[in-house]
C-alpha cells in the first residue's frame, strides 16, 4: 500500500499575519488541523465552506470562548492555499459575516490570477 505524501501549505501573506495574531492555543490546534488537512485527512473542526465554489474549506475552531476560523483552497494546484484568517464575532449567529465572504471571494480572485 502506498501513503500518499504530505501535500504543501501555502498562506496569502495577510492571511498568515492574521493567523498569527490569534492566541497561541488557537494557532496551535489550528496549526495541528492544517497538518491533518495536508496529510489528505479531515479535522474535526474541517467543514466546506459554501458559496465559494467546490475545494474551499474553514476551520472553525472555539477557544476561550473565543471562534476562530482559517479557510483553505484544496484545488488549487497541489498545495493547500490558506486564504484568510478571522476571529468571528457573532452578529450573525453561524453564517459567516458578509465582508468576511467578500474578502474571500477577492483573495481567491487574486490567487487564481496569479497561479495562472
Amino acid at each position: 500500500m502506498q501513503m500518499r505524501g504530505t501535500r504543501p501549505i501555502s498562506w496569502i501573506r495577510s492571511a498568515l499575519k492574521e493567523f498569527n495574531a490569534f492566541p497561541d492555543d488557537a494557532q496551535a490546534q489550528l496549526a495541528r488541523d492544517l497538518t491533518i488537512v495536508a496529510e489528505g485527512r479531515k479535522p474535526d473542526t474541517g467543514k466546506p465552506l459554501h458559496g465559494l465554489g467546490s475545494g474551499i474549506w474553514e476551520l472553525a475552531l472555539r477557544s476561550r470562548g473565543d471562534a476562530y476560523r482559517v479557510v483553505y483552497a484544496l484545488q488549487l494546484a497541489d498545495v493547500i492555499w490558506v486564504i484568510h484568517a478571522f476571529q468571528k464575532k457573532s452578529n450573525s449567529g453561524v453564517a459567516t459575516p458578509k465582508h468576511e465572504i467578500d474578502l474571500i471571494r477577492e483573495r481567491l480572485k487574486r490567487l487564481k490570477e496569479q497561479l495562472k
